[in-house]
């Protein structure tokens, strides 16, 4: 009986041993699990964002009439190039002719008043230094005098204005350009000041673009190239140029403009285009595939393997994610080897056997 005692003591000692050991390594379990490693790598981070454009030109301004009239005449049509000075719509200009007939006589009257009050304070004074006339009847004849005077300069003005507003029933280009908009018709009636075409003007050309909000302060400091849909293999430097301070309320994107440096004929206004913008972090950063990541709830990390084939979790905090690739900075050496497919079937400490990417 003490013999059997003994024998299940001797047993009992041996579990209870063997359970007191600490976690059985992961190299026990069974044959070594073969992991695809690559080697850690850093480089400055590039962030590339493609957004779709249209060129636009620098300034684009709505012509109007500067005075209201009934059309009589559109000259030029959407698309058409004018030089500055070209005369691209008329309004019915009678009534302003007769403005300036009537401006015409008032002057002319004016001028014969002051002939006539000019004589007659001549006469005065002379009459006046005589003897012959009081003091009074000059001082009559010289403000009659100046009453004149300051008639004929009403009606110069008067006639200034007429031939202004005669000259105004023609809409001319202010500048070299398209003309990208029209939106008379001969016999509509306009205000003044109605918008009745609108000018691109020559020279200058820029990408309209809408900006996301996590993409603007990339946008600031990096380098933008531009392509057009119908010439994909040319590629045309560009710089940002304005930014709005507010963004759509619609959308949520922020309007920008980005100067075209190196235009050429081939780039024309209303054309599509894709914008690519690259900007580059002074911090260096590692781009590791997204099967990498290895999440255990208390934050993303990558499994490295040691120079004796264990598994180490080395967490690391995330910078971006992109379609295949996530960018990581944390406590990884460069030329470190992680395990790049496979992360969610490993242990910290398992003995893997290396299989190079």
């Amino acid at each position: 009986m003490n013999k059997k005692l003994s024998t299940l003591s001797f047993a009992l000692i041996a579990l209870s041993a063997g359970g007191c050991n600490p976690q059985s390594k992961a190299e026990d379990r069974g044959p070594q699990r073969p992991v695809l490693v690559a080697s850690a790598h850093y480089a400055a981070a590039q962030n590339r964002r493609e957004f779709a454009c249209s060129i636009r030109p620098r300034v684009e301004s709505d012509l109007g009439f500067r005075v209201s009239g009934k059309v009589l005449k559109r000259l030029v049509e959407v698309g058409q190039r004018v030089r500055a000075g070209d005369v691209l719509a008329l309004l019915d200009d009678t009534d302003f002719k007769l403005q300036k007939e009537q401006a015409d006589a008032e002057l002319a009257a004016a001028n014969a008043s002051l002939a006539q009050s000019g004589a007659d304070e001549k006469r005065a004074e002379t009459l006046r230094k005589d003897g012959w006339m009081a003091q009074a009847g000059l001082d009559r004849a010289r403000a009659a005098a100046q009453e004149s005077r300051g008639r004929k300069e009403r009606g110069a003005k008067a006639v200034e204005l007429a031939r202004n507003s005669l000259d105004y029933a023609k809409l001319r280009a202010d500048a070299d350009g398209v003309i990208t908009a029209t939106s008379i018709e001969p016999g509509q009636v306009v205000a003044a000041g109605q918008s009745a075409m609108r000018l691109a003007h020559a020279g200058e050309l820029e990408a309209a673009v809408a900006l996301p909000e996590s993409f603007v302060e990339e946008a600031r400091l990096g380098e933008a190239k531009l392509y057009l849909w119908s010439n994909p293999q040319k590629l045309y430097r560009a710089k940002l140029r304005e930014l709005s301070p507010s963004a759509d309320a619609a959308t949520r994107n922020f309007a920008a403009r980005f100067t075209i440096l190196d235009p050429d004929p081939q780039i024309q206004i209303g054309m599509s285009a894709t914008l690519a913008v690259a900007s580059s972090d002074q911090a260096p950063a590692l781009s590791v595939p997204l099967s990498a990541i290895y999440d255990d709830g208390n934050g993303p990390g990558l499994w490295r393997v040691d120079s004796e084939g264990r598994l180490e979790l080395v967490k690391v905090a995330m910078r971006r994610y992109d379609s295949t690739s996530a960018l990581v900075q944390g406590p990884v050496n460069e030329g470190d080897r992680i395990v790049v497919l496979g992360v969610q079937k490993l242990d910290a400490g398992q003995r893997v056997r290396i299989v190079e990417r």
